[in-house]
């Protein structure tokens, strides 16, 4: 069974759900908007039965983990540093990061700070962070898919509107944006759980987790200077994708020293849940090369 814990990290804890052998070389899976550490339960048995220890988080804001106030908290180098203080906390030199949606942008910067910290990066539909950048700024239909992003930064009514309904809003989008049945109504309960977690000011976690785009839009730091990605890379796809576009795929490779491309054409952008084992088989594969 896995266990939960409280973990200190960057002046802030996080819940980590933790499995697999203690010696086991180390995996961090980060998720995205709007999951946490449950939106990776069909990878940490699978990893964890593949000699891996594996530590999967709830994010900063998110869940169980602690929601410091304001939007500055959740700048990028604060979210990266989180992940190097598990490492820390780990005692490991090193990790693999596996990361989903915003978790994978976390995880392409720290890849890009901190290569020295990684022995691989795998991502899950989400672009290289300057190829992303490009898009927004160059593709009409990338910045379409992006709205929801724009929305976000009106204060306060998207975390109102999102609530409404028992968060109807939020488990409509996840069931319109995934293939049918991927999210079961169990899940879901466990989601609006999540979302409705409290912070320090009794607002709920969502409005910490939506401040995630707000800073990214309001405090945005300058991209690394080195775009190029050292350690070796997994970029995983599901070319059905509503959010973003799998044109960005491939440039995000090339700007990989090592890099390996594998679309998954029958998936959408939650891959990780509807192609579970062909995930799972990617990525110890992709471990043990």
């Amino acid at each position: 069974m896995p266990t939960h814990r409280l973990v200190e990290t960057n002046g802030i804890r996080l819940h980590v759900v933790k499995k697999g052998p203690v010696d086991g070389p180390l995996i961090i899976l980060l998720h995205g908007f709007p999951e946490f550490w449950y939106g990776w339960r069909a990878q940490i048995d699978a990893l964890a039965a593949a000699g891996f220890r594996v530590w999967a988080p709830d994010q900063r804001g998110y869940n169980l983990s602690d929601k410091p106030v304001g939007i500055r908290a959740y700048t990028i180098d604060k979210l990266v540093a989180d992940v190097v203080g598990l490492i820390d906390e780990a005692g490991r030199e090193k990790a693999t990061v596996i990361g989903h949606d915003w978790g994978a942008i976390v995880a392409w910067w720290l890849a890009a700070t901190y290569p020295d910290r990684l022995h691989r990066l795998s991502c899950l539909n989400v672009p290289h962070y300057a190829v992303m950048h490009r898009f927004l700024n160059k593709s009409p239909r990338q910045l379409v898919r992006s709205w929801y992003a724009g929305f976000f930064q009106i204060p306060w009514l998207p975390e109102w509107l999102s609530q409404r309904g028992n968060w109807w809003l939020m488990t409509r989008a996840l069931q319109r944006t995934s293939r049918p049945g991927t999210f079961a109504d169990t899940d879901l309960d466990a989601y609006r759980k999540a979302w409705s977690q409290t912070g320090p000011t009794g607002d709920t976690a969502f409005r910490t987790m939506i401040n995630w785009y707000r800073a990214l839009a309001q405090h945005h730091p300058p991209l690394p200077a080195h775009a190029q990605i050292t350690v070796p890379t997994l970029l995983i796809w599901g070319s059905r994708d509503a959010f973003l576009l799998r044109d960005m795929a491939q440039p995000s490779i090339d700007l990989c020293l090592n890099g390996r491309l594998v679309f998954i054409e029958s998936a959408t952008h939650w891959v990780q849940h509807e192609e579970a084992d062909s995930v799972n088989n990617l990525l110890i594969h992709f471990l043990h090369e």
